[in-house]
């Protein structure tokens, strides 16, 4: 037991490169990961009803056969290599779940071991062992292999609570950038389109959450690229969740124009991933269109202001808009308001009438980037 307490110790932590789950990301990814006791790496996630828990997250193996350039595990560079086994996984993951019963899943993904539907059965015979030997009935989360056979990706939805397989990049000219072995029509979008035709209302695992990931930077890719391919997967293949990975430079090879960007600095490049999640979440929530979100000349967003800013400023005939008229859509139109206080804008004004942003709450700084967007 152990030996497996130090492997798990080293692949846990190489599980934080993948953030396609509800893990936190970007600059708030230190302070939202914990470490156990004993080395795990425990992840807060909001669970259903609103309440918090704590995930597992870690990698079957970091041994890797291929050679995706943004990744420090790939299969030239230089880590620390080892693996479990399905029994194993499943053991040490349930001996976790038995003390501390906040723990209510796990999320498992794997560098390539020989190749895709090798890979894919050890982490498929990992969680049948967790259903079917322990009786496991709460959370899984099992990362897709790109490449794996569509049986292997079934099994997946089958076993699973929710499965995630990374799109990397924009499209095939950027793919092309990240790995010589992995073809994009194949390994990523041939999958994602299974995924989504499985999971799609209706289908048979239509409870089974799907979900992708970007790395935002490594190919050199623009914004507004990420930001069609982000539309299409949630209106075409109706996905649950897409996220955003900011490239460090010094994790992959010297090849890529992740590593050759000097342009940016490594709080510019947590900034620019930030934006991409605000972008994610005007579509998602705010009732958004793709093609009304603002951009520079080179297909970037600013990154000196948040992209609802942006639309604000390009859009001065649709101000001020009038807090005690306006619907809850027309009142997060305004910068700084949000769903919540749009909602609580709502609800006191059919008590009285309202004759600031003030009257709702709203103060400091929400009220000093709001003020001239809105009237009474």
């Amino acid at each position: 037991m152990e030996n497996t307490l130090k492997k798990l110790a080293i692949l846990a932590e190489d599980a934080q490169y993948d953030l396609a789950c509800a893990c936190g990301n970007g600059k708030q990814f230190d302070s939202s990961r914990k470490r156990g006791a004993d080395g795990r790496w425990l992840y807060p996630v909001t669970v259903a009803g609103g309440g918090r828990g704590l995930l597992l997250k870690t990698l079957q193996s970091n041994c890797c056969a291929s050679d995706c350039k943004y990744c420090p595990l790939r299969n030239n560079a230089n880590a620390r290599r080892c693996s479990l086994s399905p029994a194993e996984t499943a053991r040490v993951f349930m001996d976790y779940h038995r003390r501390r019963p906040e723990i209510f899943g796990l999320f498992l993904s794997s560098g390539v071991v020989r190749d895709p539907d090798f890979t894919m059965q050890r982490l498929l015979d990992s969680a049948a062992i967790l259903r079917r030997q322990y009786r496991f009935k709460g959370y899984i989360h099992l990362k897709i292999i790109p490449g794996a056979s569509d049986a292997a990706v079934e099994e997946a939805l089958s076993l699973a609570t929710a499965v995630s397989l990374n799109i990397e990049a924009p499209g095939e000219k950027y793919f092309r950038t990240l790995s010589a072995n992995k073809q994009f029509e194949r390994d990523i979008v041939h999958p994602l389109k299974l995924i989504s035709n499985l999971t799609m209302r209706g289908a048979r695992y239509a409870k089974i959450k799907a979900s992708t990931q970007f790395i935002v930077g490594a190919a050199g890719e623009r914004d507004n690229e990420i930001i069609n391919y982000m539309d299409a997967i949630y209106n075409r293949l109706r996905f649950e969740r897409v996220y955003f990975s900011a490239y460090q430079p010094g994790l992959g090879d010297t090849s890529i124009p992740g590593e050759r960007n000097f342009a940016l600095t490594p709080e510019a490049r947590f900034t620019r991933e930030h934006r991409l999640y605000q972008c994610d979440f005007l579509l998602r929530t705010y009732g958004f269109q793709k093609d009304e979100l603002v951009f520079e000349p080179d297909g970037s967003l600013s990154l000196s202001a948040d992209p609802k800013e942006m639309w604000a400023r390009n859009h001065p005939n649709f101000f001020p808009v009038n807090i005690n008229k306006a619907d809850k859509l027309e009142l997060m139109r305004i910068p700084a308001i949000g769903a919540e206080t749009a909602a609580k804008i709502i609800r006191l004004r059919a008590i009285h009438r309202l004759y600031s942003l003030t009257d709702a709450g709203v103060k400091g700084k929400q009220l000093e980037k709001a003020r001239s967007f809105a009237t009474a």
